[in-house]
């Protein structure tokens, strides 16, 4: 049967709580505070989470936070328990990462509807995800506000081996798919997204009626160096391009010698072979050339 974690100040109301649900067979777990419920959830991993808002010390607010940013943790589906029925404090919660909330004092019928409505949900995407984990498929899914909701081994992985991860994560990849997510992009168009070592191409394969998004990273992207840009673009050599790359770089002949280990007359002979195919006269011209193809994006 189910589990539940029950996090409120009040004894009263935990013991309320409690009799409502052993009536029904569900196994209770009780905390009295947001860092004690915290430390249950990862012990024992309950199958729903019914949380108080007003708490002291840690809130139920930020206690929902904490939770939803422990990876092993985000998919529990947190309830929101409040007298406060005002606009505000339930939309709180909900951006907080709650998926519903009831007022208190809490309906028994209403609490217990809530709570299996919501446990089923959880575990249908669960094994959603578990399938999709079990393909090896690099995705994940955001929320309209820009929430990682998850993301499968595969794509932790590939997210590890990126240079400074946890910042482009949360400064680049995030914001980039939620400007995609909520520009309302088609299906199945690739963007290419670099970071310090290469880029990424992500592309949307499923948008939800309540707007949350899923995307595939579907393989890594080395970055072009600037002598392999020149070559695509100009259609010359590897030794031309490499070549005008360092000329463009402003280094002289000589330099560019010592740099490929060529002899300055074949640096030359290059050369000549670069202004032919370009269709100039000297080395400004090229070098102007260079410098504009190594800067377009």
């Amino acid at each position: 049967m189910y589990t539940v974690l029950v996090v409120d100040d009040s004894p009263d109301s935990l013991s309320l709580i409690n009799d409502i649900l052993e009536k029904e067979g569900i196994s209770t777990l009780v905390a009295l505070e947001g860092s004690q419920a915290i430390v249950i959830a990862e012990q024992i991993k309950p199958d729903i989470i019914l949380l108080d808002a007003v708490m002291p010390k840690m809130d139920g607010f930020e206690t929902c936070i904490k939770l939803k940013q422990n990876r092993a943790l985000n998919h529990i589906p947190v309830v929101f328990m409040t007298g406060l029925k005002d606009s505000e404090n339930i939309l709180k919660g909900l951006n907080a990462g709650g998926v519903d909330y009831v007022t208190k004092p809490v309906n028994p019928e209403e609490l217990i509807a809530r709570i299996k409505r919501h446990i089923g949900n959880a575990q249908i995407t669960s094994s959603a995800q578990k399938a999709l984990d079990s393909i090896g498929q690099r995705l994940f899914s955001i929320s309209p506000e820009g929430k990682l909701l998850w993301a499968t081994p595969q794509t932790h992985n590939f997210l590890s081996n990126i240079p400074h991860s946890d910042d482009w994560l949360s400064d680049n990849l995030i914001p980039f798919v939620t400007q995609i997510a909520n520009d309302n992009k088609p299906i199945g168009e690739v963007y290419k997204l670099e970071h310090q070592e290469g880029a990424c191409e992500l592309s949307l394969v499923a948008r939800l009626d309540n707007g949350d998004c899923t995307f595939r990273i579907s393989h890594f992207v080395e970055k072009m160096s600037g002598e392999d840009k020149l070559k695509a673009e100009l259609n010359i050599t590897n030794r031309e391009s490499e070549v005008l790359y360092w000329l463009s770089n402003g280094k002289s002949n000589k330099e560019i010698a010592l740099i490929l280990n060529i002899g300055s007359r074949t640096v030359n002979k290059h050369l000549e072979q670069v202004f032919a195919k370009l269709g100039v006269e000297n080395r400004t011209t090229a070098a102007g050339i260079a410098i504009r193809i190594l800067a377009e994006e």
